[in-house]
């Protein structure tokens, strides 16, 4: 059961001791195994003693028990288990040596991978926070690793946590819901959150937390009951996602109007064509503010197309014609090839000569 107490999990590279951990394992049980085997066969061979005595005898050695032979020695024996007991102990002392640094290691890797994560949180400003680390949540943190933009993953379970880690992630196996929590994930400087708990209450005490750290956040939920969804946007919910609905629609949507989905999947997704739908925002210094789109000839010269414009003051415009001026603070929605996106970007912020 969780304990509710906060865990950091430093990315990948800090957590190389249980990467070795079984190959130091296997190499240890490998010795002593060797070890006992040999004394086992010399003694068989050299004193002709049965084999579990042989075995015992060996074994009694190599620990330094010290209970006497079991049967009388010669020689040639003697020569043998002094060879055996400074082979044999030697190996014991490694083993030991060895599992004493791995623990070493671990701890020290956990100290200073909490004061890592620590460290780098704190340095975040504009990052999103992703609440809950199944399905949907992988898939939201893929989305912003894949976007460049900074986040951190917050899940009750150490595994999925780890996992995170191992993708390069920043994480904290702690509960979401609560305050000091979300204190500690930097949700003061954050940007936006994303909630995706196991259950609907969750996600909804969740919001209301955030909401309540940071007036300013956005905040985007997911929810499982249709009746849920107003209780969110109450709540302080920018946007409510229902997985399941919104699946059963587009897999009908599939197959009543394949080619739409197709290209939607391509624009959105980037399986097979090499285009993007982006948002971009006209700065205040930008040159090309209370212009036209046909001034900025975003067409013409960057072979981007214009789908939309989102108005400073919220009004959405779908295929705004090219007389169609742009001011500062609207969003261009805006699709085409990544590296012309990025130029259309510099051009508008663009200070004015």
């Amino acid at each position: 059961m969780f304990d509710g107490r906060k865990h950091y999990l430093a990315p990948a590279f800090t957590i190389r001791p249980m990467e070795h951990l079984p190959r130091r394992l296997a190499l240890i049980g490998l010795a002593i195994l060797f070890t006992l085997a040999l004394g086992t066969v010399g003694f068989v061979l050299i004193e002709g003693y049965p084999v579990f005595d042989a075995f015992y005898m060996t074994l009694t050695t190599v620990t330094t028990v010290g209970y006497g032979e079991i049967h009388a020695l010669s020689r040639a024996g003697r020569i043998f288990n002094s060879f055996l007991i400074s082979f044999g102990v030697a190996v014991i002392f490694l083993a030991v040596g060895a599992m004493t640094q791995t623990a070493i290691e671990l701890e020290l890797n956990q100290f200073f991978g909490k004061r890592r994560t620590r460290n780098m949180i704190e340095r975040l400003d504009g990052h999103y926070i992703v609440c809950g680390f199944g399905r949907l949540g992988r898939g939201a943190a893929d989305e912003l690793k894949r976007a460049g933009v900074s986040f951190v993953v917050i899940d009750r379970n150490e595994e999925r946590v780890e996992s995170a880690m191992k993708l390069g992630m920043l994480g904290l196996a702690a509960d979401a819901s609560s305050d000091d929590v979300l204190r500690e994930a930097g949700i003061a400087k954050a940007k936006g959150l994303i909630a995706t708990l196991a259950s609907d209450a969750d996600n909804l005490f969740l919001i209301l937390s955030a909401k309540s750290l940071n007036a300013r956040l956005h905040l985007a939920a997911r929810v499982d009951e249709e009746a849920s969804e107003q209780k969110m946007r109450r709540a302080g919910a920018d946007f409510v996602f229902a997985p399941y609905n919104s699946t059963g629609h587009r897999m009908a949507q599939a197959l009543l109007k394949p080619h739409v989905h197709q290209f939607i999947n391509f624009a959105t997704q980037g399986t097979g064509l090499n285009v993007n739908i982006e948002q971009v925002q006209v700065s205040t210094r930008s040159s090309f503010a209370d212009r036209t789109l046909a001034e900025i000839h975003v067409q013409r010269d960057l072979d981007v197309i214009v789908l939309a414009v989102r108005k400073a003051a919220g009004e959405m415009l779908f295929n705004p014609p090219p007389e169609m001026k742009i001011a500062a603070g609207d969003h261009l929605i805006v699709m085409g090839e990544a590296d012309r996106l990025q130029k259309l970007e510099q051009l508008l912020t663009v200070t004015a000569a």
